[in-house]
Order: C-alpha cells, then structure tokens, then sequence
C-alpha cells in the first residue's frame, strides 16, 4: 500500500477542479510563433509569461505587442467562450474600460483549435496591455479608492451580460468553499490546518446567506495580479486582464476578492495602518457607483477572508500536485496566515458592522 501522503495528493475535493487539476505539455515559444504565423498571419518574436495552468506568451510583431495563450487541454470551449463573449460584450458596453480585446484568426474565429499531445487545446489573440503589474508596487491610498471605482463600473457593464456557461461551479468562487472540506487534509502542517479548519468552520457557517446574495456575472478575481497600472498618468489603471475565472457569482464575492488584495500582505505594510484601511477605501470608491444592501455588507468581511482560506486551499494542494510550478502557485499564499490570524482575533459579530 503506498504511504498515506501519496494517496491524499491524488484525491480531489467534491467539486470539478477542471484545467487546476490538470497537467499539460508545455508548448515552445518556437512553435508557439509557428502557430501565430500560419493561423492568424502574425509573424514576431515570443516570449513565454508565467501562468497557473496554460501557455500564454507576449508576441511582439512589427512594434505591435499581444497576448498568445493556448489553453490547457481541460479548458472546455464552453468557459473559453465565455471569456471571449464577456470580452466583446465590454468592448460593446463600456469600450473605455482598459480589457483586452480579442483579434480574430485569418478565417475570423476567435478560438482555434490546436491538436496536441494531451488532447486538442483552444488558442486566442489578444492585445496587449501596457503597464506595471500592481502587485509589484507598493499601495497608493488614492488608487485604492480610484480601483473601488473601476471595480464598480466593470460590475455594472457586466450587468445586462448573460452566458449559457457562466452558472458554472469554479473552486475560485467562494460560494463553494464547503465543497472544499477534503482540501484540509492535504495541509501537512498542524499550526497551518488549526487556523484554516477554524476559519473554514466559521465561514462556511454562513453558507445559506451566502447563497442568497444578489448574483450577476463577474470578473471574480480582480487581484494586484490582475490589475496593470502607469502611476505617471492620472488615471493610473491602465488594464484589467485574466477573464479566466468569470462566472456568475454573488456581487459582494467579486467585490471580496477586489478588497482583499488591498490587505496588508507583511509586517510592513501592516506597520503603517490598520488591516481593513486600505480595503475600506475601494469598498468606498466601488460603492460611491453601485450600491450594496445592508446584509451584503454585513457578509462583506467575511467573504474577504473566505478568499484567503480558498486561496491557501487550492495553493497548497496543487503545489503537491504540481512542485515543478509551485513557487508561482503560492505565491500569494504565505502573506494570508498573518491575516487570517487577524480574522480570527476578531467578535464576528462586530466585524460584520464593520461596513455599516
């Protein structure tokens, strides 16, 4: 019998995991640029991006630069074609929101199929983006504010948005983290688990009025990751991108996911203000534009560190599962156990007023 340790790094958690469970063959930049050329006409030099779960290179081509990315083989048509259709829809909605806009292949499609090793896996064309990465830099209490704003007009463009796909089920939405339990006995040590298992209980205890907050279709993962900025302009945000994990979810879980990334992330960051400053300004700049009810904000907090918990979850498993990419995977894991101590110091029931 193989040891106990072997055998829980192959189980899965009861929801589909899809392309995070999956491994795939790594595509060359050489042939990448091959692919680029004889389907959509575009000849340039490729330059491989670090990414969770599929290949996706910058293409520079004449001066021009753009966004390559080849699916992984578990990514369906269906949740690639939300993506695309979400894209298309803002450009429609709101064509002054920095997102990518998707260019089509020679023949107009904008998805291609490309066979594979591990089964055909679907490519796009996207502009390119400029600017820098947010979460490289340190944070901006009026870009903060100005990013509430942004977040709140791209929910309201979404609004109207409808899909055939989008009621999907993603780990990465925290409507699921009961659905998550399994994952808590793939964390190997005790000072780690004794935390997440606290903090998961107390959550998911609110798993009923979680499920009965307003939903629409959303960004869902509006992180410093995910956010591009040029802080010599005025209007510093220059670009939304990774659409990946779209999916209609409740408004007040996208919001979450948006103010968590304004947490302090160490000690000096947390040695300047207080825990929740900086994610009280985007909460302030999001609803100075779109209104939340009074039990969304209640669930608000809550919902911020129901991230965190799903975010060390999913990371610590799949660096198991994946050691070769684990540096990328968690590397946002390790600034959550000193937040999510200060999550569990707190009176819920206070904590719930907090944005009252």
């Amino acid at each position: 019998m193989p040891p106990a340790t072997d055998t829980r790094i192959t189980e899965q958690p009861q929801i589909d995991l899809g392309a995070l469970s999956a491994a795939c063959t790594r595509i060359e930049a050489s042939k990448a640029a091959k692919l680029a050329q004889e389907i959509w006409g575009i000849e340039g030099q490729l330059t491989r991006l670090d990414t969770e779960k599929d290949d996706t290179f910058a293409l520079i081509s004449s001066g021009t630069k753009l966004i390559f990315k080849i699916a992984n083989p578990a990514e369906s048509a269906q949740e690639l074609d939300l993506q695309v259709k979400t894209l298309l829809h803002l450009k429609a909605r709101a064509p002054d929101l920095p997102v990518p806009q998707v260019l089509p292949a020679r023949d107009g499609r904008a998805l291609v199929a490309l066979p594979g090793p591990d089964g055909p896996r679907l490519a796009r064309m996207m502009s390119y983006l400029e600017g820098d990465v947010l979460d490289t830099l340190p944070p901006v209490a009026a870009e903060q504010y100005r990013i509430g704003e942004i977040n709140a007009r791209l929910r309201l463009a979404m609004a109207d948005f409808r899909h055939p796909f989008a009621a999907r089920q993603i780990a990465w939405d925290v409507r699921h983290l009961p659905a998550l339990a399994g994952l808590l006995d793939h964390v190997d040590d005790p000072r780690q688990r004794k935390p997440l298992t606290m903090a998961f209980d107390q959550i998911t205890a609110m798993a009923d009025r979680i499920n009965a907050l307003p939903r629409q279709i959303l960004h869902n993962d509006f992180s410093r990751s995910n956010l591009l900025v040029d802080r010599t302009r005025a209007q510093s945000l220059t670009g939304i991108i990774d659409f990946g994990d779209v999916v209609e979810t409740a408004v007040a879980i996208d919001l979450s996911t948006a103010m968590l990334n304004q947490l302090p992330r160490d000690e000096t960051e947390l040695g300047h203000e207080e825990m929740f400053t900086g994610a009280t300004r985007l909460f302030e700049g999001h609803i100075a534009h779109a209104p939340l009810g009074p039990t969304e904000r209640r669930l608000l907090p809550h919902l911020v560190f129901a991230r965190v918990v799903t975010r060390a979850l999913l990371t610590l498993w799949r660096a198991k599962k994946f050691p070769e990419n684990r540096t990328y995977i968690l590397r946002n894991t390790n600034q959550g156990w000193a937040q999510l101590d200060w999550y569990l110091c707190q009176d819920p029931a206070k904590l719930s007023t907090r944005l009252l």
